[in-house]
This record gives structure tokens, C-alpha cells and sequence, in this order.
């Protein structure tokens, strides 16, 4: 579904949001009790809402909540309701569909061959296409997500077996998707022919084991086998795993802002460790934009590794210049304007002892609108630093994501609409830069970013999109036909 843009504080929608994580576990009692730990450990990727759908030879059982895993998922009486061997579960940050329970994940429905539910970590560009299409020969939507397009494709389906309708309706999908499904007898996973999105195997015990980072198994004491392929559908039985092929091969084109940013730093995705990944950028950073400076900080937690390695190969002392609360969540309310307004020190404060006077090199991983880095700018000159340097580890990003992660529109990014020069007045530091395009994609040991077959999506970074955006496409169509209406 072409992504939709919520509506938040202006702190808020300075930063990009994380995405969604999936996790799933096929043969281990008290699976649902499994599926909470390893959604505990993807909090990261999503903390609006979660659920988990479980089986137990018999029936399924269906939990939805909004709100963190560990508000929701620890109280016995939730745990007891999701018996089973078998359980998926999904933690949520709305991209599509807007919030409430209606569109939290798993979703459920009954087919004819019996009970199936879904958990998806991306963003499907042709699903509003494809909604129209299904309307037409009746389906009636309860959800606003672009996942519940994936249930009537299968639902619709002429094929004779659900995997093969499965695969009906995933090869009918265009843009991002990591999917996990569960039936009666069997866990489905499936990643799109680019694999934008990740998607792990893991083992515990003889219990197969689907997730979106290997920092999930890890909770959980289970062994990582492998990342499932681009393009893989991966049915898991009794009989254990068999793979399918049905995509046409294609280069990959992996989410490099998941080393940047999305991915947790203690997770190895498609062979690389995310942390390792953070302090080679922090290095490349460090060649490519030097500075005079007394002390690296961070701004916490994002672009630490970052810094850590700008510090290294500088030569410049790190030092924890600023300090952050954990304990400001998401659903803080902010009644009246002036506390409205003090959103940057809810999260951060300067740490006035070790900056001031100092020459500070602020090293962070992104910059959206900009108004939380003149904020933070502001906060650390307050506290007496004598000069302050922003770095900052990725390219200028100005071009919104339409595949998974909610970002402002593209008017609204400041990169594309000011000059590095303009940002650095607008943000009010000494010296800014931004990490090359190249510096990144050799921070993941590639020499350069290949133009005419680039390695990973980086569209954010480029404007170059690695699917169709058929929603997109024909929302802009629409735009234009009524402008041009409206003016004749």
C-alpha cells in the first residue's frame, strides 16, 4: 500500500521510524512463550503494537494488543490463551493502514482448506492496485494494511494447495516484503525476489525458527543456519524445511540503511555484524571529512559505533558528551506547548562537564527534517562547547522510503531542499558532512557503489527505487488529472 506519513509532534517525525519485526517457531511447546522473547529482542523494529497467533493441533488462538511487548505479552493470563507448539508473531510501527487494533498483526482468516495467519515486515507498492482489483470481485477488507491483500490473493486463488496459492499471490506482489505465515500443519516464510527486507533460519533444539534479525535467536539460545535467500519461499513441517524457488533471479538489492540505522547492532545480517558494519563507517567518515576537535560524541544510542570508529581512526578521545534517558517512551504525553517544545532534553542532556569548552565532533547517523539536530546543537553550545562539528554517518537522505519505513515526504527531508552549506547554517554548527555514497558502500566491503546494477537499495540516499511504485505511480497520476481539471 502506497505508505501513508502519521501524524506526530515535530520532535517526533524528526527521526525515521523503525520498521516491523517477525518472528516464528514451529515445534517447541509453549511456543507462544518463545515468540514473546524473540519479539522482546525486535522492540526495536516496531513498538506501536504486537501480537501473536498460535496452533495446538486443534485450533488457533489469536492475541492482538497495542502498546510494548513487555506491557502486553508477560501477563500469564495473555500466555495462557496461546497454547501450542506453534505460534507466529509480528511488533508493529504502522508505515500503512494507520494505527489501531484492526490492523495489528498477525492476521487471521479461515480458508476453505482451513486457518491461516500472516506477520509481514515491509511495504507492498501495488497493494492499493490490487485492493481495487479484488473489491471489484467482491472482497470486502476489515483492515487498512497492505498485508490483508496478501490473504485475498490466496483466498482467490485457482491453485490446489496453499503453499502453491501461497506463491500465487506473493509472485503477484510488488516492493518489500518478509513474510511469515502459519496454517494448521505448516510455518511459510517468504522474502521478495530483491531481498530488501531481512529474514533469518534459526534452530533450537530440532524447533525451526523464522525471524527478521539474528538477535531474536539469540534471546533464545538457538542457533543461526543461515538467511533466507531473495526470492526464497521456505515451508517448514514436521518433516522439516523445503525451499521454493518461484521468483525470477535477480540481483539483490538489501536495505543498506539496516547497517546505518533499522538493524540492532549486536545482529549479523546477510553475513556482516551490524556493529562491525557502524564503526567501518565511522572510519570511512573520518577519512573522508576530517576535523580539528578535542572530543568524538555520540548522539546517543544510534550513532555510537559510528563514533566509536571516527574516534579510532581519528585519533580524537570519544567521550559520552551526551547522555540519554531510556526511560522516555513513545506515548509521552506533551499537553501543553512548552513542554511540548522541551522534547530533545526529555531524551537527552548534555553532559556540560566533559564538553565545555571543548571542540566537539557530533557524530550522528542521519538527519531528516533537521530540527532535532539544531535542538541538540543548541543543547551542547548551552553546555559551553567551544566549537561543534557535525558528521554524520550516511549520505544526505532526500528521497522518502517506500518500502517499509515511515519517512517524511520528500518536501519535508531537509537534504532535499538545502545545500550541505544550508543545512550547516540551518542547523547552526561549525562544519557539517555527510558520508559519500561510496564511503558507505565500502563501510560493507564493496569498492564503490556499482551504477548501472547497484548492490543495495539505497534509494533513500539516490531517488533510484528498485521496484515499481505502482500505488505511487498512480496516486501522482491522479493528482496531476485533477490539478490539470481543476485548471481547465
Amino acid at each position: 500500500m502506497t505508505q501513508t506519513h502519521q501524524t506526530t509532534t515535530e520532535n517526533e517525525a524528526d527521526c525515521f521510524r523503525d520498521e516491523c519485526g517477525v518472528f516464528g517457531i514451529y515445534g517447541k511447546p509453549d511456543a507462544a512463550a518463545v515468540v514473546t522473547l524473540g519479539l522482546h529482542a525486535l522492540q526495536h523494529r516496531g513498538q506501536e503494537a504486537a501480537g501473536i497467533v498460535s496452533f495446538d493441533g486443534k485450533q488457533f488462538s489469536v492475541e492482538r494488543h497495542v502498546g510494548l511487548i513487555g506491557d502486553t505479552f508477560t501477563k500469564q493470563s495473555v500466555m495462557d490463551r496461546l497454547p501450542g507448539s506453534r505460534a507466529i508473531g509480528h511488533t508493529r510501527y504502522s508505515t500503512t493502514g494507520g494505527e489501531g487494533l484492526r490492523n495489528v498483526q498477525p492476521l487471521f482468516a479461515e480458508f476453505a482448506g482451513g486457518g491461516f495467519a500472516i506477520a509481514h515486515n515491509g511495504n507492498l507498492t501495488n497493494a492499493l492496485t490490487k485492493q481495487r482489483e479484488l473489491q471489484k470481485r467482491g472482497a470486502i477488507f476489515s483492515s487498512t494494511s497492505d498485508t490483508e491483500t496478501v490473504l485475498h490473493l490466496i483466498a482467490v486463488s485457482e491453485r490446489d494447495r496453499l503453499v502453491e496459492k501461497f506463491i500465487d499471490a506473493v509472485t503477484q506482489l510488488e516492493g518489500a516484503f518478509s513474510f511469515v505465515g502459519l496454517s494448521g500443519k505448516k510455518m511459510i516464510g517468504a522474502r521478495d525476489p530483491l531481498g530488501i527486507r531481512p529474514l533469518v533460519l534459526g534452530d533450537l533444539d530440532g524447533a525451526y525458527i523464522l525471524a527478521s534479525e539474528t538477535c531474536a535467536l539469540d534471546i533464545i539460545g538457538a542457533r543461526i543456519v543461515r538467511d533466507i535467500q531473495p526470492g526464497e519461499v521456505i515451508v517448514i513441517t514436521e518433516e522439516g524445511p523445503r525451499s521454493y524457488f518461484p521468483f525470477e533471479k535477480t540481483n539483490p538489492r538489501f536495505c543498506i540503511f539496516e547497517y546505518v540505522y533499522f538493524a540492532r547492532p549486536d545482529s549479523t545480517i546477510e553475513g556482516r555484524n551490524v556493529y562491525e558494519v557502524r564503526k567501518k563507517i565511522g572510519q570511512e567518515l573520518a577519512r573522508e571529512a576530517p576535523v580539528n576537535a578535542d572530543m568524538v560524541v555520540p548522539v546517543p544510542d544510534s550513532g555510537t559505533p559510528a563514533a566509536i570508529g571516527f574516534s579510532q581512526e581519528a585519533g580524537i578521545p570519544f567521550d559520552l558528551g551526551i547522555i540519554r534517558n531510556h526511560y522516555v517512551g513513545r506515548t509521552f504525553i506533551q499537553p501543553q506547548s512548552a513542554i511540548r517544545h522541551m522534547g530533545v532534553r526529555l531524551k537527552h542532556n548534555a553532559n556540560r562537564w566533559a564538553i565545555r569548552d571543548k571542540r566537539i565532533v557530533l557524530v550522528d547517523d542521519s538527519i531528516v527534517r533537521g530540527t532535532t539536530s539544531q535542538k541538540i546543537v543548541q543543547m551542547v553550545r548551552d553546555a559551553g562547547a567551544a566549537e561543534v562539528h557535525m558528521r554524520i554517518a550516511s549520505p544526505p537522505t532526500s528521497a522518502s522510503c517506500f518500502y517499509g519505513v515511515d519517512t517524511p515526504e520528500k518536501s519535508k527531508l531537509l537534504a532535499s531542499r538545502m545545500s550541505i552549506e544550508e543545512m550547516r547554517d540551518f542547523i547552526r554548527v561549525d562544519s557539517l558532512a555527510f558520508l559519500s555514497i561510496n564511503g558507505l558502500y565500502r563501510a560493507v566491503n564493496e569498492p564503490q557503489r556499482n551504477d548501472q546494477c547497484p548492490q543495495f537499495c539505497d534509494a533513500c540516499f539516490t531517488s533510484d527505487y528498485p521496484t515499481a511504485l505502482t500505488d505511487q505511480e498512480h496516486t501522482e497520476s491522479t493528482r496531476v488529472l485533477s490539478l490539470l481539471a481543476n485548471n481547465g
